[in-house]
């Protein structure tokens, strides 16, 4: 399904100042920071749309936004690929400041009493239909602020996945939605009755709400996930991110589980992704690591003269590799979703001579060339590189990736190229493949469809 990812939400602005704290004020007991940096960047839904961006979807934010300083801020913060379907605002903008020392947050000070309205104005609903109309899938961002209240009339009866991320003074979810991601504390709100696990609150939300499924977020510990007869199942992190900074794990959290659902990766699946997503983020740092709204925040590799890569130091690469011939919706997918593993991918592709070898003599349909120019002119492929053995084992040691991504249902062992991303200190992570395209089938199709 083509069609943009539709973020219905509150927008705050997130501001970070940012110093050192080695003494205390002289007439209380409180820390002097002195200030080196301030950062501002889109927080609530604005920073889902953002993380959604990154990850190379077409995004479409619906928002409530002042005309104030603040608003303005939002505004230029926002990615220039994020579509605005603004709402109106009462009142001031929310801005969440947090004085930080040493990566600790000392206070937060939050400002502004802004609340969402659609009223009558037709051109606004008829443009909030329609945009809801087309999505390829929706997440509510709720931060209890009135955009989901607000909206909650257009949501209902979408034939698309709806994920809602809820909020402890917003709306309660619609029947229906494919997925709900509260937290151990939301979820214990929603519930009619006390529970005494995340299990128990999860199965019991889902016939509570009717929805597909209830996700129970559990910071470090995962998340426990309850749909339809099944029982409950435990989402473990692949690791363990003690004593960081949680900020925005949540919404990362809803956007990977929302474009995995998009690309028609089932429920478990996504849940399992989603996880994997909001470790990595607090691990490199959660929210306050988020500075600008490039494709990046480190620059991505760069072919020199020699034809080697340059990189950023800390920067994270992320590389994958296949013949990517008559590339197709399940290919993008598996890209998108292995770009949001790390700060960069490089796209490791066969040559024509390579895939004859792997394929047969028919093999490849597209030529080495158009296949490279397609994957470049990709937002989320940042580099693409062509090797001509039978396997990447080779270009795996020159680039020296932190991940290889292989998609399918390949086990490590049964890679190849695995033993050189270890060597490399990388580890491998297989994707689950969106169901329904394969290329041999797409290239069976044309040949034997009739033409008139």
């Amino acid at each position: 399904m083509t069609g943009p990812i539709v973020i219905v939400g509150d927008c705050l602005l997130d501001v970070d100042i940012e110093g050192s704290a080695e003494r205390l004020c002289p007439e209380a007991p409180a820390p002097v920071v002195d200030v080196r940096a301030e950062h501002r960047r889109p927080g609530g839904a604005g920073l889902a749309a953002l993380l959604a961006a990154r990850d190379g979807a077409e995004v479409v934010l619906v928002t409530a936004l002042a005309d104030d300083a603040s608003g303005h801020h939002l505004t230029e913060l926002l990615p220039e690929g994020v579509r605005v379907v603004r709402l109106p605002l009462r009142g001031a903008t929310v801005r969440k400041t947090r004085v930080r020392a040493g990566g600790q947050t000392l206070v937060r000070i939050d400002s502004g009493d802004g609340l969402a309205q659609i009223g009558a104005d037709r051109v606004l609903r008829r443009r909030l239909s329609a945009v809801l109309r087309d999505a390829r899938a929706v997440l509510v961002s709720d931060y209890g602020r009135g955009v989901a209240e607000a909206c909650r009339p257009f949501l209902e009866s979408l034939a698309v996945p709806v994920v809602w991320d809820p909020h402890s003074r917003g709306p309660t979810p619609l029947p229906g939605c494919a997925l709900v991601t509260p937290n151990e504390a939301e979820a214990t709100r929603l519930c009619a009755l006390p529970y005494g696990t995340p299990e128990e609150v999860a199965l019991r939300l889902t016939g509570d709400l009717g929805v597909g499924a209830v996700a129970v977020t559990l910071g470090e510990r995962g998340a426990v996930l309850a749909h339809g007869d099944a029982r409950p199942v435990s989402v473990p992190p692949p690791e363990v991110a003690f004593g960081r900074d949680p900020c925005g794990a949540g919404d990362r959290f809803a956007v990977t589980a929302t474009l995995a659902l998009a690309d028609g990766v089932p429920v478990g699946e996504a849940v399992t992704a989603a996880v994997g997503a909001a470790t990595r983020f607090v691990k490199a740092g959660g929210a306050a690591a988020v500075r600008s709204v490039s494709p990046a925040d480190i620059p991505p590799p760069r072919t020199s003269a020699n034809g080697t890569f340059v990189r950023a130091p800390g920067s994270r690469l992320v590389a994958t590799g296949g013949c990517f011939d008559l590339l197709h919706a399940g290919h993008v997918s598996l890209l998108r979703r292995a770009r949001a593993l790390g700060d960069a991918l490089v796209v490791c592709v066969n040559s024509d001579a390579s895939v004859r070898r792997l394929k047969g003599p028919d093999r490849p349909v597209i030529s080495q060339q158009d296949r490279v120019e397609v994957l470049r002119a990709l937002e989320c492929v940042d580099a693409v590189v062509v090797f001509d053995d039978d396997t990447p084992a080779e270009v795996i040691e020159r680039l020296r990736p932190e991940v290889w991504v292989k998609g399918g249902d390949y086990t490590e062992a049964d890679l190849p190229e695995a033993d050189a991303v270890r060597r490399c200190g990388g580890e491998v992570v297989i994707l689950p493949v969106v169901p329904g395209y394969s290329t041999t089938g797409l290239i069976t199709a044309l040949r034997t469809a009739p033409f008139h």
